[in-house]
């Protein structure tokens, strides 16, 4: 059991390799290959497979333990397993013969038989011989696997016969044939199976193949294998088919031919390989090496493979050639973002064509060498080329390698860039070439789509050229060029209708009257049409400017960071600071002077006498001076003397001030040239504004007796100068003195110059020694418009500039002081410079002694903002107007400059102010000295104004909440009854009262009667109040007002603006009773009601004051008037005895013609349609009286917006223009009664102005059955069709008017006439064609059918309403019916051709529904379903086909508006709401305006 259980042992077999063996002269160069054929067989790997095994050796070589002496070598045993699954071992023996390496000839061994005898042994014996692996293991055994035969002896068990079929070497092939036939002979003796190997049939000839199958089919069972030890082909099968001939078990060899064994051997390597390469190609980097990528794969499968069958060294390779691949992949990437980035270096380095377009590639590349950018762009490396370099593995230096531009590529990158900036250039050219062709086309408005404009730049040259992207970009940038420019001009539009909105209180809101005042107006402006297509834009930029109208600061000015407050303050930052500085540096040790240096002036030796005498009274040149002793260090100089600047301010010497002695006119002019050169060197040629700001002054010298009659004009002289200089002035005392100075003067002059110096230290002093802003003697403002075409140091120059400017309290940024001696006194002077928009709330809260208003004689808008503030001065306040220009000469060359230089003098002549301009090329106007005039002025009102302004003051503080209104501070009150519960006193008085007086909504300072400031709170701004600033009352009729005793105090100044007023009508309904007494030269009435009465009130009170006669007549109402006592309580004493300094104050718009008529024109134009628009408002009755006047004068018509009076007769008492406007009124009057006389109809005017038997005729006398449609009519629809369905904006542009008339004529004359021989335009045409529908005596749609159009409209189903008006069509005349199907379907075609001629079925309704409907704009009815009919047409032309062809209905916007009409149909427009400031206004709840379409009727 157990030996049968023991496994048996695999059968053993030894096979012996034989073959041609000997020496080179028997076998040749080379041998027939049975090492290695013993070599893949015993060790198949490709590592363990030499191709390489000799057989000359040396004698060591050969004794060792390898080959022991023996001519045959053991490679080995072979375990393999039989298809049937059994092992069995191969051990293999090669029989060769060796040759001694210095012989040459075989070596000698224990078996001295010859090879032939030797090769057919069966039994070998060797002791301890070892395993042969290759050549390099002899003499090395110890480095190899050392494996010994078995038992050193072995039996052969089979012999496998090696035939080599190539070619040989130096071998011939029978010589071969006939060895291996004498060894077979005796391998046949040894009865062991033989099989021949055909060797090397990879390098195969066929006939030695031929000759070897030859050979072994004349032998008995002798197989050839056709084999291959290099690709590893048949070696197997020749070994396993031996063994299956030896062991007879096993089934009989099979044989596979060479070719189909290679074919299956390279299919295996070839599959190995791609297995292989994918699995190498997974590395990425190319600085990868193989030992470590075959460390990494050396457990996977494909790789051991590989190994297997190709070997290491070719994987090597393989992996070697991958790598390589990846470098040059990655030098190429290299190479190719070089390649690209070479036009951005050419663009850094060579973007002037000019410069290089005519260069060679090699001046190209000195050039850009050139260049100081040239290393950013480009690097230079030491060794090249740069791709054999390490800068390959320089990633982050994206700089290019400059041996690349060597390369024909980065030629070729070159020119190509040269190309491009050609065609770049040429492109450029063009794209401005279509700019500016869009610049000439006129019509381009903005907001207009590229698609309105396309069609008229088609043919330009430029267009063609360009892209569409460039085309379209060029006209987006002239569109955003045009809009920003339409903004600009309608901002400044804006600011020239200054008066439309500074007519309000600050922190208000407009109401939407005023809203739709300001729309009224601005609408006829072409910069407000410029904005029409964008109106939403167009609204937002005027709701923006009247919420920094009405809420302004200095952040949110429209002029940004040209807003004058900002730029005023950092001037002032700047230049006072620069100032006080350097006032402080020469005057820290003032305080406590001791020495004093003294410059002393004079001509012909007078300074240098003034010099001794100073000396003679000196000690040692110490002089004393009210008790204290100074030093005196005097410096005499000749006003001659070239020399005298030099001497003037040295580095030893400084001087405190300088004295300037004369005593003749012409000493005296030759001071005033040397104090003038000197000032102007200072402050503009040296800058030093220290020297400039040196005190000068002025000592007259005593005269001898032969010249005294001379110093009376020498004082006078002296004073003039003194006072143009700004300087103290010292006269000869009173007496006679043998000296021509005394020492009185010279005490005076040295007081002044200590004084000066004194004050220069207080005005620079860190501590708190400025005097406080309040002790100023005037306070004066200048403003300026934010954006005015100049700077900011031109309009300061003649302050910063003299020598006494200085800065103001601390926290007044935009403030200066000026010391100006003004008569006889030095007076402090604050200057605060402001904008106009900051200025408004100082002109109503603060005491302003005057104002500086400066203008840009190159802005309008400059002078609209200047009107609009002076307007609202109060004209007890002197005014000083300052144009600025370039020079004088633009008053001449520029017509613009002088029209408003003109107007600023003019104004200034009405208003009695002052007027100067400013140059900014001229230095002589901008000196203190022209405001000096100015200041005398403001001196002079000065208590005038402070009176006025503490009684304003007082009295706004006496005002109580019941009030109605928070009276003006400088206009006076009118009292009445209120009823703050009566439902018809909602509304508001006129926005202005007669005094024009403005409502306080900023509580100023208040002062009492002592000048002590105290606060008061302001009381809360009344609803009526606020009403009254914004809106005109509607007609409403007030409870009747019961007059409380004081009604009698009327504002003695309310008179004398009624005085210059009374001459003009008043439209309004109360006739004023005629009166016997009335003086009328006076020409002036008191219209008390207007004030709180409105519209309809039919019992006006007007009182007429007679001055001749000094009493009071009473019109129209039951109370009376005492003649005396009537006039003292309303402050009306005697008029010969009251003064001009008593009168209460005005404003400014009353006294200047040109302010007033400009103000007064807005309303004019807002309000000019008002007689055309009756149908629209409450109709109105006329006034009935005898005083003449004008129905717009703003005094006497209580429904104005203007309710101002005025103080110049002149202005309202033009008696041929109010006889013209009296005319103009009664005859309308008379025309009003003859209108209602008539009967409400409605006729269409003709167009026409000649009698025609065709046109205007009925249309049932221009048909027949026959032919439905009226000739004219199919001749226009034929023509418009024919040429011009196309055009664009068909039936929206009109046509010549001369050539509607001309068609319509020459048709009259001749019914066959051709429209197309008449070349007019489709434009006429369809104008000729529009005019008859006009013309028809009933529109097309009849009038009756009307109120059903407009109910079906409602119907919000819209298939239900469509069936509604289907059916209502039906009830047209049939005649009606099919024209306007006709006319219809011909619209339709039209609107089809709408991506074209831009007329949608919409645009068409709008253009068409007038003329086919013939609407009633003077009935209400009609216009508030202006909208309902107009869609009513649209959907007519959209669903032609449903309506009358029996077409489908289409899908299209349903453009109808079906909400129901508004319960009132007098309500055209949203209720006016007033809007709120902030948050920012809103567009919709303005008061939009109606436009009557132009088209509709003509």
């Amino acid at each position: 059991m157990m030996a049968k259980n023991k496994e048996p042992r695999p059968p053993s077999y030894a096979i012996s390799v034989i073959g041609l063996s000997g020496t080179e002269k028997d076998k040749g160069n080379c041998g027939v290959g049975k090492s290695c054929l013993c070599n893949r067989f015993v060790r198949s790997k490709a590592d363990e497979y030499y191709p390489e095994h000799t057989s000359v050796l040396s004698t060591i070589d050969f004794g060792g333990r390898v080959v022991n002496n023996d001519h045959f070598l053991y490679w080995g045993d072979v375990t393999q397993c039989g298809e049937d699954g059994i092992d069995c071992k191969i051990h293999v023996i090669e029989q060769t013969e060796f040759i001694d390496d210095q012989t040459f000839l075989p070596h000698r061994s224990t078996n001295l038989q010859p090879y032939i005898k030797r090769a057919a042994a069966t039994k070998l014996q060797s002791a301890e011989k070892l395993m042969y692996i290759c050549t390099d293991q002899l003499g090395l055994e110890q480095d190899f696997e050392q494996k010994q035969m078995p038992e050193g002896k072995l039996n052969i068990d089979g012999f496998l016969l090696c035939i080599d079929v190539s070619q040989g070497c130096n071998r011939k092939f029978d010589d071969q044939l006939k060895f291996v036939n004498n060894l077979y002979v005796q391998l046949s003796k040894s009865k062991k199976p033989i099989i021949i190997a055909a060797t090397k049939c990879d390098e195969c000839v066929e006939h030695y193949l031929r000759e070897v199958q030859a050979f072994a089919s004349n032998k008995k069972n002798l197989l050839v294998v056709e084999t291959s030890a290099r690709f590893n082909v048949n070696v197997e099968t020749c070994f396993t088919a031996l063994v299956q001939m030896m062991d007879k078990t096993r089934g009989k060899p099979k044989i596979i031919p060479y070719l189909d064994a290679y074919k299956t051997q390279r299919q295996l390597v070839v599959t190995s390989t791609d297995k292989f390469e994918k699995l190498v190609q997974t590395v990425r980097d190319y600085h990868a090496t193989w030992k470590t990528v075959s460390n990494k794969l050396k457990n996977h499968p494909d790789y051991e493979e590989y190994i297997n069958l190709e070997g290491t060294k070719k994987a090597k390779n393989t992996f070697s050639k991958h790598i390589e691949q990846l470098k040059q992949e990655h030098i190429r990437k290299r190479r190719d973002e070089y390649i690209n980035t070479l036009p951005r270096a050419f663009n850094t380095l060579l973007s002037n064509l000019e410069e290089i377009e005519h260069l060679s590639w090699s001046e190209a590349l000195k050039l850009m060498e050139k260049r100081p950018d040239f290393q950013l762009c480009f690097v230079v490396l030491e060794k090249t080329p740069w791709d054999e370099t390490d800068h390959i593995d320089k990633v982050n230096d994206r700089r290019i390698p400059f041996d690349l531009l060597s390369t024909l590529e980065a030629e070729k990158v070159y020119q190509n860039h040269v190309q491009h900036l050609i065609s770049e250039k040429r492109r450029v050219e063009m794209k401005e070439k279509f700019k500016k062709t869009l610049e000439k086309i006129q019509f381009i408005s903005p907001g207009q789509p590229w698609e309105e404009v396309m069609c008229f730049v088609m043919e330009d040259e430029a267009f063609k050229y360009i892209t569409e992207a460039d085309s379209r970009e060029v006209y987006s940038r002239h569109q955003r060029e045009i809009v920003e420019k339409a903004k600009e001009e309608f901002q400044e539009m804006l600011f020239e209708h200054s008066e439309l909105f500074y007519d309000l209180d600050l922190n208000a809101t407009p109401s939407s009257d005023k809203m739709s005042e300001i729309h009224a107006v601005l609408s006829e402006e072409p910069r407000y049409k410029a904005l029409q297509k964008l109106a939403p834009d167009r609204e937002s930029l005027l709701l923006k400017h009247i919420g920094f109208v009405y809420h302004p600061t200095k952040e949110t000015c429209l002029s940004g960071q040209n807003c004058m407050d900002i730029k005023v303050e950092q001037l002032l930052a700047r230049s006072l600071l620069q100032l006080d500085h350097g006032r402080l540096n020469l005057y820290h040790d003032s305080a406590n002077i001791d020495k004093v240096n003294i410059f002393i002036l004079g001509k012909d030796g007078l300074a240098q006498e003034l010099a001794n005498e100073i000396r003679t009274q000196s000690t040692d040149d110490e002089y004393a001076l009210d008790g204290k002793i100074y030093e005196l260090d005097l410096r005499p100089v000749d006003a001659k003397s070239p020399y005298l600047l030099s001497h003037l301010w040295t580095s030893a010497f400084k001087p405190h001030g300088c004295f300037c002695v004369f005593n003749s006119i012409e000493s005296l002019t030759f001071i005033g040239e040397s104090i003038t050169k000197i000032r102007t060197e200072a402050s503009q040629i040296r800058r030093d504004k220290y020297m400039a700001s040196l005190p000068f002054t002025l000592i007259l010298a005593n005269q001898r007796d032969s010249a005294s009659k001379h110093l009376p004009i020498l004082r006078h002289q002296g004073q003039q100068l003194a006072n143009k200089l700004q300087c103290p002035f010292i006269d000869v005392p009173a007496g006679t003195y043998p000296r021509k100075f005394n020492e009185a003067q010279i005490k005076q002059a040295l007081r002044g110059v200590l004084e000066a110096v004194k004050h220069n230290f207080d005005v620079v002093s860190p501590v708190p020694t400025i005097k406080d802003l309040s002790e100023a003697d005037l306070r004066i403002v200048m403003c300026a418009m934010c954006g005015d075409p100049f700077s900011v140091d031109l309009i300061l120059s003649p302050f910063l500039d003299s020598h006494s400017c200085s800065a103001a309290q601390a926290g007044q940024n935009n403030s200066l002081m000026l010391d100006k001696i003004i008569g006889e006194k030095r007076r402090r002077i604050q200057i605060t410079i402001l904008s106009y928009h900051s200025s408004i709330g100082v002109r109503k809260d603060e005491l302003v002694h005057g104002y500086i208003l400066v203008y840009s004689a190159k802005r309008k808008a400059s002078m609209g903002m200047l009107r609009a503030f002076l307007s609202e001065v109060q004209d007890t306040i002197p005014v000083q107007l300052v144009a600025v220009t370039d020079s004088q000469a633009d008053f001449f060359e520029i017509e613009a400059i002088k029209e408003l230089m003109t107007e600023g003098e003019h104004i200034a002549t009405e208003i009695t102010a002052k007027f100067t301009a400013l140059y900014s090329l001229s230095q002589y106007h901008r000196q203190t000295e022209v405001f000096t005039l100015f200041f005398s002025d403001v001196l002079e009102k000065k208590n005038m104004i402070e009176n006025s302004y503490m009684s304003d003051s007082t009295r706004e503080a006496t005002h109580t909440s019941e009030d109605v209104f928070l009276h003006s501070p400088r206009g006076g009150a009118l009292t009445y009854n209120y009823y703050p519960d009566s439902e018809d006193d909602t509304e508001a008085p006129p926005p202005y009262s007669p005094m024009g007086d403005d409502v306080q909504l900023i509580p100023k300072d208040r002062f009492d009667l002592e000048g002590n400031e105290y606060p008061v709170h302001s009381t809360p701004l009344n609803c009526h109040d606020h009403e009254r600033n914004h809106k005109v009352p509607p007609p409403i009729k007030p409870k009747p007002v019961a007059l409380k005793p004081n009604v009698k105090k009327l504002d003695p100044n309310l008179l004398k603006t009624i005085e210059a007023g009374i001459g003009k009508p008043r439209k309004t309904r109360t006739t004023l009773a005629p009166s016997d007494d009335l003086d009328q030269s006076d020409n002036y009435a008191e219209p008390i009601d207007t004030i709180f009465k409105h519209r309809g009130v039919t019992d006006d009170i007007y009182a007429i004051p007679d001055d001749s006669q000094n009493r009071m007549i009473k019109i129209r109402n039951s109370f009376t008037i005492n003649n005396t006592q009537g006039d003292e309580e309303n402050g009306f004493p005697d008029r010969m005895s009251k003064t001009h300094g008593e009168r209460r104050p005005s404003k400014y718009k009353y006294k200047s013609k040109t302010l007033f008529i400009k103000a007064k024109s807005y309303y004019r134009r807002a309000h000019s349609d008002a007689s055309d628009d009756e149908a629209f408002t409450t109709s109105k009755t006329k006034r009935k009286g005898r005083h003449r006047g004008s129905e717009e004068d703003p005094l006497l018509s209580p429904v104005e917006t203007w309710k101002g009076g005025i103080d110049n007769p002149a202005i309202t008492s033009d008696q041929e223009l109010d006889d013209k406007k009296m005319k103009k009124k009664t005859q309308k009057v008379k025309e009003d009664k003859k209108q209602k006389k008539k009967t409400k109809t409605f006729n269409p005017p003709t167009r026409r102005n000649w009698e025609s038997n065709y046109f205007g005729m009925p249309l049932q006398d221009l048909v027949t059955p026959e032919k439905p449609i009226p000739l004219f009519v199919e001749k226009c629809v034929d023509f418009i069709e024919d040429t011009g369905l196309c055009t664009e904006g068909l039936y929206r542009v009109s046509g010549n008017k001369t050539d509607q008339d001309n068609i319509q004529k020459q048709f009259d004359q001749d019914h066959n006439i051709s429209l197309e021989s008449m070349d007019v335009t489709v434009n006429a045409v369809a104008g000729a064609l529009k005019a008859f529908f006009a013309d028809l005596p009933d529109p097309l749609i009849p009038y009756s059918l009307h109120p059903e159009l407009v109910e079906a409209s409602k119907i919000l189903d819209k298939t239900e309403r469509l069936y509604e008006l289907k059916e209502i069509v039906k009830k047209f005349h049939p005649v009606n019916y099919d024209v306007f199907r006709y006319v219809i379907t011909h619209l339709n075609r039209v609107s089809q051709q709408s991506r074209t001629n831009l007329m949608t079925a919409d645009n068409l309704s709008i253009c068409f529904w007038p003329t086919l409907m013939r609407p009633d704009f003077e009935n209400r009815e009609f216009l508030s379903t202006t909208k309902i009919l107009q869609s009513v047409i649209e959907t007519f032309i959209q669903q032609c086909q449903f309506f009358f062809y029996s077409g489908e209905i289409l899908e299209t916007s349903d453009s109808v508006a079906h909400q129901p009409p508004p319960s009132n149909p007098v309500q055209m427009v949203d209720p006016i709401i007033p809007l709120q400031l902030p948050p920012p206004l809103q567009p919709q709840l303005i008061q939009p305006q109606l436009q009557a379409d132009p088209l509709g009727i003509i």
